[in-house]
């Protein structure tokens, strides 16, 4: 079934029907991920109707990973090699100058420290998120800079979020300019106050019980 929806989707892109190929490459993909012809023809279309060399390159990687003599995928890797490379070049040389520019502000900027300010929040919120939390930004934002609880919440989810402050600014303090390796006492004095408001007793202590995920046992 998979070879006959590639070559629908060939016939798709002959007559230039290319969001019908497009769909019949997909689920040719989907029943054979790793067929090498499927990964090669996609990519070669990706390239030709939608000019995602980056994503062809991946196809064709993946088509010589599973298939090392196709002669279709070396042919087009070797082309789009060096031009993924050009890209991945130019983009790190953009971040670079961003980075430059983010590292020029001085931190007695005003924007500056409201967007470091906004980005703690963001990542409490996402971290506690995670783990089930649901409070909202605004709900989390307000914990951190009032302390006032929040109605309809549980008492766990205001802690969850004291808990992970205290060990973000236990870190920013004491572990973020120091110059010597991370101890194992240091990642323990972390756990302590993530978990210090909402269980005390074995916050800071490696656990002595078995937990599990779904069906996985962790080791």
């Amino acid at each position: 079934e998979a070879v006959v929806s590639l070559n629908a989707a060939l016939e798709m892109k002959k007559v230039g029907k290319t969001d019908k190929a497009l769909k019949l490459f997909q689920h040719a993909f989907a029943l054979s991920p790793k067929h090498a012809d499927i990964l090669n023809h996609y990519g070669e279309f990706l390239e030709d109707t939608k000019k995602d060399v980056v994503k062809a390159d991946q196809l064709y990687t993946l088509a010589l990973t599973n298939y090392p003599e196709h002669r279709g995928a070396l042919m087009n890797r070797q082309r789009t090699a060096s031009i993924v490379e050009n890209i991945d070049r130019e983009m790190l040389r953009k971040i670079d100058e961003k980075r430059d520019a983010l590292s020029s502000i001085p931190e007695s900027n005003s924007a500056l420290r409201r967007a470091k300010k906004e980005a703690y929040f963001q990542h409490i919120y996402h971290t506690v998120g995670i783990e089930g939390n649901t409070m909202t930004l605004q709900q989390t934002r307000s914990i951190l800079e009032t302390r006032i609880a929040v109605s309809g919440k549980s008492i766990d989810e205001h802690n969850e979020i004291l808990g992970l402050d205290a060990a973000m600014k236990y870190i920013n303090s004491t572990l973020l300019y120091r110059l010597r390796d991370i101890t194992m006492g240091d990642i323990l004095e972390i756990h302590k106050r993530v978990l210090g408001h909402v269980d005390p007793v074995e916050g800071g202590h490696f656990r002595r019980t078995q937990v599990y995920v779904g069906g996985h046992i962790p080791p």
